[in-house]
C-alpha cells in the first residue's frame, strides 16, 4: 500500500538521502517495489522486517546477496540498539492501533543511531481539524471494507506521533489519496502489472465486488482522505 502512489514514496526515499554508508531498515516492504528503487542507491546494508513468510518470500526475491529479511512484529525486531542509520515504512502505522503506533516509532528510534533518519508514507485524514465523530466514522468504514484495522491520522497527529517518539521533523509533504486510482495504478505498475492484477482479480469472483466497494468508499471520503510523507531524524 502506497497511499500517495509510488512517486510520493520515491520522494520520501529522496528526502532520506540514502547512500553507500547507510544501514537501512525497511518496515513491511510488501511487494518490494520501493525496495528495488531504494537498493539501487547502494546502501551498505539492508534489513527487511516483514509480517509473514509469504510477504518475506516476495521481498527476498528483490534483495541483494547479503541483505536480510526477518519475520517479526515491527515494534519488536530484537536487533541491537543504534544498528541502523535509516528506517522507513509505507502504510504500516496506518494499520496499527494507537499503542502499537507509539511502540513502532519507539522501535525505529531505538534502532537508529544519533542523527539517523526516519521516513513514513501514510494515509492522511483531512482537514486538520476534522471532528472526532467524522474520524471515527471513516475509521469504522475503512476497517469494514479493507478487512483490517485502518486508523489514519491528521497531519498534526502524525507529526506529534513522531515528535513524541523523540524525532525532529525535517520535511512534510501531503498529496491526494491514490489507492485504486486508475492512472496512478497504470503509472506505478505498468501495463504488465496492471493486466496481471486484473487477471488475478477475475480468477476470484469475490474480488471485483470487494474492490468496487473499496473504490466507492474512497470516493465517498475523497475530501477527507489523503497521503502524507514525513522525514525526521533522531537528535
Amino acid at each position: 500500500m502506497r497511499p500517495g502512489g509510488l512517486q510520493l514514496s520515491l520522494r520520501m526515499i529522496d528526502a532520506l538521502g540514502i547512500g553507500p554508508d547507510d544501514d537501512v531498515v525497511d518496515f513491511w516492504p510488501g511487494l518490494g517495489v520501493t525496495t528495488e528503487r531504494m537498493l539501487a542507491r547502494g546502501p551498505h546494508s539492508y534489513l527487511a522486517v516483514e509480517r509473514g513468510p509469504a510477504e518475506a518470500a516476495r521481498v527476498r526475491a528483490v534483495m541483494r546477496e547479503g541483505d536480510e529479511c526477518i519475520v517479526t512484529p515491527p515494534h519488536r525486531t530484537g536487533r541491537p540498539d543504534a544498528s541502523a542509520s535509516v528506517a522507513y515504512g509505507e502504510a504500516l502505522l496506518t494499520l496499527e492501533p494507537a499503542p502499537r503506533k507509539t511502540a513502532t516509532v519507539a522501535e525505529a528510534a531505538r534502532l537508529l543511531r544519533p542523527g539517523g533518519r526516519y521516513g513514513i508514507h501514510e494515509l492522511l485524514l483531512t482537514p486538520d481539524g476534522l471532528p472526532e465523530a467524522a474520524k471515527a466514522d471513516i475509521e469504522r468504514t475503512l476497517t469494514r471494507v479493507l478487512h483490517v484495522g485502518a486508523r489514519p491520522l491528521t497531519e498534526t497527529e502524525w507529526r506529534r506521533l513522531l515528535e513524541d517518539g523523540g524525532f525532529t521533523i525535517d520535511s512534510v509533504e501531503t498529496g491526494g489519496m491514490l489507492l485504486l486510482d486508475v492512472p496512478t495504478f497504470l503509472s506505478d505498475e505498468g501495463w504488465g502489472g496492471t493486466l496481471a492484477f486484473l487477471g488475478r482479480s477475475l480468477a476470484h469472483p469475490s474480488v471485483l465486488p470487494r474492490l468496487t466497494e473499496i473504490w466507492n468508499v474512497f470516493r465517498r471520503y475523497r475530501d477527507n482522505l489523503g497521503a502524507i510523507i514525513i522525514t525526521a531524524h533522531r537528535p
